[in-house]
């Protein structure tokens, strides 16, 4: 399990590299919520994602490991995290090959390239991708390196608790998105090293909400994931992916929102807070505006984790409501 002493290596290999963000209050969501609500904004993180933080920590680690010697790095993802290990491999001179579905938001997808990754954006959905980015770098022998069941990129997320709990020392509650797991592995162990009494409630979209079957279950259970807003929260983590113990142990519950309430937030967040958030940034908010969580009367972060959204989509939905 994650340690402290683990995240505050990565926090020290990371600095240079990533941005500490902002935690600000938000008057719409804490008279929403009837509480004293906080976004963590992530959103406004190198590459626009929380992502960067496991990024370049994975990449600095394995170097780091290896005496100063990689070689090709692989992975797959919804785009976020393609994107920001794109730009860590670009700063340490790194080939790198990313494999994205093919409806992968554009914004998303062009931020890879630019970054100089060799794009593969053809998989049918984000488990394809997987599948095909573990295949491709035992084939070739690079290093894969997954959004989520990784212990280097959950040690750079955790980052983000540090900096919660030197911000907000009276926050009780955290609420998190939840995809592959390895935001809220590396938060709620960060955190709850620090505060035990602090509640941690993850988010999942509806569409896609394989982490919630499985505690229910009591182990992994695939299931079958829906479209969803939140892109970045799709699709069934690895079988054998180390974010689910983690969540097991640290995680209070996990709730699903609907697309609905996630479009609902994303508009809530430009017309409350002149925020922007891609649907998978906007899902903790979502659940408190919603109240699939009850928070009332309590001191709340919110992480919003990224704001990476196509630009028609956002006029769309802001045009919509």
């Amino acid at each position: 399990m994650l340690t402290l002493v683990d995240v505050l290596r990565a926090r020290l290999r990371i600095a240079a590299h990533v941005r500490r963000t902002p935690l600000v209050t938000s008057a719409w969501l804490s008279a929403a919520a009837n509480a004293t609500m906080a976004l963590k904004l992530e959103s406004l993180q190198v590459s626009n994602s929380f992502k960067s933080r496991g990024a370049f920590n994975a990449v600095i680690a394995r170097l780091e490991r290896g005496g100063g010697h990689l070689t090709r790095l692989v992975t797959a993802s919804a785009g976020n995290h393609g994107r920001a290990l794109a730009a860590a491999a670009e700063t340490f001179g790194l080939p790198l090959t990313v494999f994205t579905p093919a409806d992968a938001p554009q914004a998303k997808v062009a931020a890879i390239r630019r970054h100089g990754a060799e794009l593969r954006a053809d998989a049918l959905d984000y488990d394809d991708a997987e599948r095909l980015a573990k295949a491709f770098a035992k084939k070739t022998g690079g290093e894969f390196i997954s959004p989520y069941n990784d212990a280097d990129v959950i040690a750079g997320a955790a980052t983000i608790a540090l900096e919660i709990a030197e911000d907000a020392p009276a926050t009780t509650a955290l609420v998190v998105p939840v995809g592959g797991g390895g935001l809220i592995s590396g938060v709620a162990a960060a955190a709850k090293s620090i505060n035990p009494q602090i509640e941690v409630t993850g988010v999942e979209a509806a569409a896609s909400c394989a982490l919630q079957t499985s505690l229910r279950a009591g182990r992994l259970v695939p299931i079958e994931p829906g479209p969803t807003l939140a892109d970045g929260l799709g699709g069934n983590p690895d079988p054998d992916t180390i974010t689910f113990a983690f969540i097991q142990r640290f995680v209070d519950r996990i709730v699903t929102v609907t697309e609905e309430e996630l479009a609902s937030a994303i508009v809530g967040l430009v017309d409350g807070e002149d925020l922007i958030a891609e649907g998978a940034g906007a899902a903790a908010v979502a659940a408190v505006a919603a109240k699939r969580i009850d928070v009332a009367g309590r001191s709340v972060v919110a992480i919003v984790s990224g704001s990476n959204i196509d630009r028609r989509r956002l006029a769309s939905l802001v045009q919509t409501d």
